[in-house]
C-alpha cells in the first residue's frame, strides 16, 4: 500500500497574473505556488525517515489559480458575501463589511442580502431541528448568518438608526427563524436592547444624541481681552491648583488616558475619506462624532499649552522659560508612553507664531531641554510624505515589551507594551487622498472594489492599533483632568495679541529654538485671503481685531498668527523655525493633507499608459467660506473638465464651468489665470504647491450650493 505523504511548506508569495470578466464581475486572478514535500513509501510513522531523513524525499511544487473580486455591481458585490470563496479571498467579507457605508446604505444591504421568510407550515408538520435547537437551514442561509454575526460584533453602530432602529429589527426577524437558539440572534437581540435603554437614558437626561468625548475633553474659554490686553479685566482668577502645579508624569499620563478613551471609541467607516470630507457640508455637523471627538481633545491640548505659556503677562522670562521647559518634558513622557497624538498637540503649540516669536523667553530655555524639544520635532517633519513619524509607529508596534522569567515562561508569546496612541490625521490623510485619487466606479457602472480593498488596509491598522490601546493601565486622577478642564484657552486672535503684548515686535528671534519649519500645504485660497494681504503694509500681520466668525468650521484659520511677525527672520535654507501655521483643529483642511507633500505626490493613472497625475485643491471664490476640495489632475485633463469636476466637489447647484474662470495660487501672494481649454496639467506652474482657486466670471449666473443630506 503506498503511504506517501505530502505537506504544503512554504505559500510563494502571489503573482499577478490578469484579469477575468464573469458575469459582469471584474476579477483580479494571482497564481500562488505552494511548495510540499513528499516522502518515500519508506517514511516511518509521523513522516519520519527510519534510516536517511534525506535519501528519498524530493520537493514538489503546486500551482494554484487565486481570484479576487476587484470590480462589480452592488447586486454581486452582496452575493458574493454568502456564495464567495473565503478561502481564495478572505479579506473581501470584512473589507466589505467596513467600507460599504461609502457607496451604499446599511439598509439597502440588508434588502438584497436577507432572503424572506419561509411560507407558514400546513398543520400537523414540524420542522426537524438540530442539536443545538437550531432550525434546519441550507449553506446559503448559514453564510447570511455568518455575515451577520461578523457584521453585529464588527461593526455593531452600523445598525442604529433611532428611533426603531428598523434595519437592526430586520435582523433580529431574520435569525429568530433562520438561527433562533444561535448566538448571532442573541447578539442581535441584546444589541437592540441596548440601543433602546440608552435612548431612554437620554431622553430621561436630556443629552445630545452625538457623544463629545470624556469629561477631559471640555475646556474653558477665557474672557475676550480687550485691545490692551490688560490682566485685571481678564475675569477672577480660578482657585485651586494650577494646570502646571502637577507632576510631568501626572500631566502626560492623564492625556494618555483621555486620548485612549477617545481613539478606542473612533469608528473606523467615519475615518473614510468619503465620510470624513463630507463633514463641512450644511446639514452635516453630526457627521463622524468619534472622529470630531478626538479633534476637541488635539485642541484643547493645543489649548492649554498656550494658555498656561501665555496667560500671565507680567512673568518674567525665566518663569515664562519654565512653563516652556514644562511643556517639552510632558512632551517627551508622552512619547514616553507612545502617545504620538498628545505629543504632536504639544509640539504643534510650541512651535506656534505666539510661542515661538518669545525670543527672551526662547533665551532662558535650557540647552538640554533645547536639544530634547528639536528631536521630538523632528518626528513629525513633513519630508518624505512624513516618513519618520510613521516609521517610528511601525517601530513601536513592533516593540515587544520587558519580559520577566517567573512571569512569563519560555512557552507564552512575548508580552507587547500598551499603545502606541497614534496620530489620527495621518491616517485620515491617507483615506482622503486614496479616495481623491481612486474612482468610485468603473466602466460599465462598477463599483470600484479594490479602492475599498485599499481603504480596508488602512482601517485595519486602525483598528489593530486599538486592541493595543486596551492594554494601557492608567487610572483618572479627578484633580489633573479638573485643571485641564478649566485651564484658561486662549482663542487664535487672543494668543497672537497677547504674545505682542509680553514681547513687542520690534526684534528678531535670534533665540527661538531652530528646527525644521513644516510647511502647511493647506493655506487659505480664497480670493478674500489674497484682498486682505494686498490692502495690508508689507510685513505687517493684518488687523487683529479682524473678525474671522465668517469662517465655516470647515475653514482654515485666519488669525494675524499664521503669519510670521514683523522684524522676524526670514526663511532660509537649512535648519529653521517652526510652522507658523498651527493646526489648531484637526477637522479643518489642515488635516486632511499634513501627511502628504501634494507639490511632489505624482500618481500613474490606471488604463492610461504614460499619464501622469496629481492631487490639487481647488476653492472656490464666494460667501460659504474658504473650503477647498482635492481632485485628480491628470495629464490629460482640460480647464473646462477641471472647473466642472471642482465645482461639483463644492456641491454647486448647477455647475457650468463657462461661467468661472482657474487661477493657481502662487508664493507672493500672486496668481496665475489658467486659460481656457488650456491643459491644466501643463499650464500651471509645477514648482508651486498645487492650490487653485474658482472665481466667476463677471456677468456669470450667482454661485449657490445644495446640501448633500
Amino acid at each position: 500500500m503506498d503511504r506517501t505523504a505530502g505537506k504544503e511548506l512554504v505559500l510563494a508569495p502571489l503573482q499577478d497574473w490578469g484579469e477575468e470578466t464573469e458575469d459582469g464581475a471584474v476579477y483580479s486572478v494571482s497564481l500562488r505556488r505552494q511548495l510540499s514535500q513528499r516522502l518515500s513509501p519508506r517514511a516511518g510513522p509521523g513522516g519520519s525517515q527510519a534510516s536517511n531523513p534525506t535519501a528519498d524525499a524530493f520537493l514538489h511544487y503546486r500551482t494554484s489559480k487565486v481570484r479576487a473580486l476587484r470590480a462589480a455591481r452592488l447586486e454581486r458585490l452582496v452575493q458574493e458575501l454568502v456564495s464567495g470563496d473565503r478561502e481564495q479571498d478572505p479579506g473581501f467579507v470584512p473589507a466589505f463589511l467596513a467600507t460599504h457605508r461609502a457607496f451604499v446604505s446599511t439598509a439597502r444591504v440588508l434588502g438584497l442580502l436577507l432572503p424572506p421568510p419561509p411560507p407558514p407550515l400546513p398543520p400537523g408538520i414540524e420542522i426537524k431541528k438540530t442539536e443545538g435547537g437550531g432550525l434546519r437551514v441550507n449553506k446559503n442561509l448559514r453564510a447570511v448568518v455568518s455575515v451577520l454575526g461578523s457584521w453585529l460584533r464588527d461593526h455593531p453602530q452600523d445598525f442604529r438608526d433611532p428611533p426603531a432602529h428598523s434595519d437592526l429589527g430586520s435582523v433580529c426577524t431574520f435569525l429568530g427563524w433562520a438561527a433562533p437558539a444561535g448566538p448571532e440572534a442573541q447578539e442581535a437581540e441584546k444589541l437592540l436592547g441596548d440601543f433602546l435603554e440608552e435612548a431612554e437614558q437620554k431622553q430621561e437626561e436630556k443629552k445630545p444624541e452625538a457623544w463629545t468625548g470624556p469629561p477631559g475633553a471640555v475646556h474653558t474659554p477665557c474672557p475676550d481681552f480687550p485691545d490692551d490686553c490688560s490682566e485685571e479685566e481678564a475675569g477672577p482668577v480660578r482657585e485651586g491648583p494650577e494646570l502646571l502645579d502637577f507632576s510631568v508624569d501626572e500631566l502626560a499620563e492623564q492625556l494618555t488616558l483621555l486620548d485612549v478613551e477617545l481613539f478606542s471609541r473612533v469608528r473606523s467607516c467615519e475615518c473614510l475619506g468619503s465620510v470624513w470630507s463630507q463633514r463641512d457640508r450644511p446639514g452635516a455637523a453630526s457627521t463622524a462624532p468619534t472622529v470630531r471627538a478626538t479633534v476637541t481633545q488635539f485642541n484643547m491640548v493645543i489649548g492649554c499649552v498656550l494658555g498656561s505659556v501665555l496667560g500671565e503677562q507680567g512673568l518674567a522670562a525665566p518663569q515664562r522659560a519654565q512653563r516652556l521647559e514644562k511643556w517639552i518634558r510632558v512632551a517627551q513622557r508622552c512619547r514616553e508612553l507612545r502617545n504620538f497624538s498628545s505629543l504632536r498637540a504639544i509640539l504643534s503649540a510650541l512651535q506656534s507664531n505666539p510661542i515661538y516669536r518669545l525670543k527672551r523667553s526662547w533665551g532662558a530655555v535650557s540647552r538640554e531641554r533645547l536639544s530634547t524639544f528639536r528631536k521630538l520635532s523632528q518626528i513629525f517633519s513633513d519630508e518624505n510624505n512624513h516618513l519618520s513619524s510613521r516609521e517610528i509607529l511601525s517601530q513601536e508596534e513592533a516593540t515587544e515589551g520587558p519580559q520577566e522569567e517567573d512571569t512569563f515562561p519560555g512557552n507564552l508569546p512575548p508580552k507587547l507594551p500598551p499603545g502606541p496612541v497614534p496620530y489620527l490625521g495621518t491616517f485620515l490623510t491617507d483615506l482622503v487622498m486614496l479616495d481623491t485619487a481612486l474612482p468610485d466606479m468603473l466602466e460599465g457602472d462598477l463599483i470600484n472594489f479594490e479602492k475599498r480593498r485599499k481603504e480596508w488596509e488602512i482601517l485595519a491598522h486602525i483598528q489593530q492599533l486599538q486592541k493595543r490601546c486596551g492594554s494601557y493601565c492608567l487610572s483618572p486622577r479627578t484633580p489633573v483632568l479638573a485643571a485641564l478642564r478649566a485651564q484658561c484657552q486662549l482663542s487664535e486672535e487672543q494668543s497672537y495679541r497677547v504674545s505682542r503684548v509680553i514681547e513687542p515686535p520690534a526684534a528678531s528671534c535670534p533665540s527661538s529654538p531652530h528646527v525644521r519649519r513644516r510647511i502647511s500645504p493647506t493655506k487659505r485660497l480664497s480670493a478674500k485671503l489674497s484682498r486682505e494681504r494686498r490692502s495690508s503694509p508689507a510685513g505687517s500681520p493684518g488687523d487683529p481685531s479682524s473678525p474671522t466668525s465668517s469662517l465655516s468650521p470647515g475653514s482654515p484659520p485666519s488669525s494675524p498668527r499664521t503669519r510670521d511677525p514683523p522684524g522676524s527672520p526670514p526663511a532660509s535654507p537649512g535648519p529653521q523655525g517652526p510652522n507658523t501655521k498651527l493646526p489648531l483643529s484637526l477637522d479643518l483642511p489642515a488635516l486632511r493633507l499634513l501627511a502628504l507633500p501634494l507639490s511632489s505626490s505624482h500618481i500613474s493613472v490606471p488604463g492610461q499608459p504614460g499619464s501622469e497625475a496629481r492631487v490639487i485643491r481647488v476653492s472656490i471664490d464666494n460667501d460659504h467660506g474658504n473650503l477647498y476640495r482635492s481632485i485628480l489632475l491628470t495629464s490629460q485633463d482640460k480647464a473646462p473638465s477641471v472647473v466642472q469636476r471642482a465645482l461639483e466637489k463644492h456641491n454647486v447647484a448647477q455647475p457650468w464651468a463657462r461661467d468661472y474662470q482657474l487661477f493657481q495660487v502662487l508664493p507672493g501672494d500672486r496668481e496665475l489665470l489658467i486659460p481656457d481649454n488650456a491643459n491644466v496639467f501643463y499650464a500651471m506652474s509645477p514648482a508651486a504647491p498645487g492650490d487653485f482657486v474658482l472665481r466667476r466670471k463677471e456677468g456669470a449666473r450667482p454661485t449657490t450650493t445644495i446640501s448633500s443630506a
